[in-house]
């Protein structure tokens, strides 16, 4: 194994998921009322597209599939605004982040990892676009530029838990699932992967376990395990050394 997936909302970033969309659209209502937007119709139409890329079918990609569907719900007038939503995911949004927690755990595996040789991958699911996941990473004090690349709404064509948004991973990162581990907080999400044959390790922190699946079938502790985990595992670096010794 020598690349690790990362989960952001509920594994890097602790959260109740009800108290961050609260604060999110509170926000998104903040900045588009002015432009003589409903916030109540606002709001459904974003769930309308958050659906339609969840049921995205890989035929193109979930940014394209959201404003498809938000736009055939508000009207074609409102991507006149597209520059406005893409504006509020680089500022406003930011102000949702007094709804999430903070673990120092996040910085400290990451770079560990990092330092180890091991490749990073931040497998979030990709229904926001990358400055909305970026300031997300940030958030948990992570720096984005650590990951060798992050799934967003702008270049994956599925969502959790279509398996269809593993199998992009592994071909973007050349890898064989073997080669993988998907670290998560979601059972039914970010567990689902070991049925491509990725290893798994569920953080408990912020479970959430929806279909209450018997979580003893995966490796799974608290973030603090998850540390003494990473701990644990090879440095590459010193492998790498060692055939080039060899």
């Amino acid at each position: 194994m020598d690349t690790v997936l990362f989960d952001l909302d509920g594994t890097l970033l602790p959260m109740q998921q009800e108290a961050f969309v609260e604060g999110y659209f509170s926000a998104l209502a903040k900045k588009f009322i002015p432009f003589g937007l409903d916030s109540k119709m606002l709001i459904r139409g974003i769930w309308t597209g958050t659906k339609a890329m969840a049921e995205n079918d890989g035929s193109i990609t979930n940014e394209k599939r959201f404003w498809q569907s938000f736009a055939l719900f508000m009207g074609q007038d409102i991507l006149r605004l597209a520059p406005e939503f893409d504006k509020f995911y680089m500022h406003e949004f930011n102000n949702a982040k007094q709804m999430v927690g903070f673990t120092p755990l996040a910085h400290t595996c990451t770079q560990l990892l990092k330092d180890k040789g091991y490749r990073l991958i931040a497998a979030t699911n990709p229904i926001f676009p990358a400055s909305a996941t970026q300031n997300r990473l940030r958030w948990a004090g992570v720096d984005p530029n650590i990951f060798d690349f992050i799934t967003t709404y702008e270049h994956c064509t599925f969502c959790k838990p279509n398996l269809g948004y593993y199998r992009e991973i592994l071909q973007k990162a050349e890898k064989a699932p073997g080669d993988c581990l998907m670290v998560g907080n979601d059972v039914n999400e970010d567990m689902c992967a070991a049925a491509l044959g990725i290893d798994t390790y569920l953080i408990t922190d912020c479970l959430i376990n929806s279909k209450n699946k018997d979580i003893s079938t995966y490796r799974h502790g608290s973030f603090h395990d998850f540390y003494q985990f990473v701990q644990e595992l090879p440095s590459l670096n010193e492998a790498s050394k060692s055939n080039e010794e060899e």
